[in-house]
């Protein structure tokens, strides 16, 4: 929220917006090109793209009138409430959307591996080891190996924890009034994302091209890149929304005692980092 609000309305309610609808139609093309693309489709990758290159416009443009409406001292202290509790709903929407693929690969692990290894199955399955990580029961899917914590799991855990304190200290400097150090923490933890994202790309192509460790390569492989590839997307939009604060934060937008716009983007990283933590121990140590 703006520090120009002395003379906000009671209420402001926004004119009829388009940003919506071209959300839903940009979502919509990105995971048509990305389910096209997971199926060796030749279009799905150019298509995948241009709908990720649509959200990020849709997102410049429509974060572009909430700060022009924010600047114009239009939001009083009833739209600060609403923009809290729209945000504390919108995480706890993403904890029940990790809460899905991590219980997902709690089933797959625990209850059906179990399961498959079980004396009634060996008479079909005889060869086959219940252990996490293997080809499956019936050898359809290609010898890969498993990725391991070490070393680039632990060096991104160490940049996102890096990153969270980082961001506490800018938030902290910038509640004490001092401008120019927030902007130089906080533009520090946007560039710790984006080292992160760095080592999660060199991390897959080691995944693909010396683990044989694909999409295709049974549950493991399609947890493994369900859960850290969208934690990964979680990641560079969290970065954009702290690249878009630190932008304002050097225009001068935001006072000591308002800047939700500041706030909301923290609760989003810091979630982003619990959230890396569990994916840390489930998926490359257990």
């Amino acid at each position: 929220m703006s520090s120009h609000n002395a003379s906000a309305p009671y209420y402001f309610v926004p004119g009829p917006s388009k940003w919506p609808l071209f959300a839903g139609m940009s979502l919509l093309t990105t995971m048509i090109g990305a389910s096209a693309w997971v199926n060796d489709v030749s279009w799905g990758p150019t298509v995948n793209f241009i709908g990720l290159a649509a959200i990020i416009s849709v997102l410049y443009f429509w974060f572009g009138d909430a700060i022009k409406e924010s600047e114009a001292g239009q939001y009083g202290q009833r739209v600060d409430h609403s923009y809290r509790w729209s945000m504390a709903w919108f995480i706890f929407s993403e904890v029940m959307f990790f809460g899905a693929f991590f219980g997902a690969l709690f089933y797959a692990r625990s209850i059906s591996m179990p399961w498959l290894g079980d004396l009634d199955h060996k008479f079909i399955w005889p060869d086959f080891a219940a252990h996490w990580g293997n080809t499956g029961p019936a050898g359809t899917v290609q010898e890969f190996k498993t990725m391991g914590p070490f070393p680039i799991p632990t060096i991104n855990t160490a940049l996102l924890l890096t990153s969270g304190l980082t961001l506490t200290i800018s938030h902290h400097a910038l509640r004490a009034g001092h401008r120019a150090q927030t902007a130089f923490w906080l533009f520090a933890t946007v560039a710790l994302g984006a080292i992160f994202m760095g080592f999660q790309a060199y991390e897959y192509h080691h995944a693909y091209t010396e683990l044989n460790l694909k999409l295709t390569s049974g549950i493991y492989g399609s947890t493994f890149f369900m859960l850290t590839g969208f934690h990964g997307f979680h990641v560079t939009m969290g970065a954009i929304m702290l690249s878009v604060v630190l932008f304002r934060v050097l225009k001068g937008h935001f006072t000591a005692d308002n800047h939700f716009a500041f706030e909301g983007a923290a609760w989003y990283w810091h979630f982003v980092d619990v959230v890396w933590l569990g994916l840390y121990v489930v998926v490359y140590w257990l």
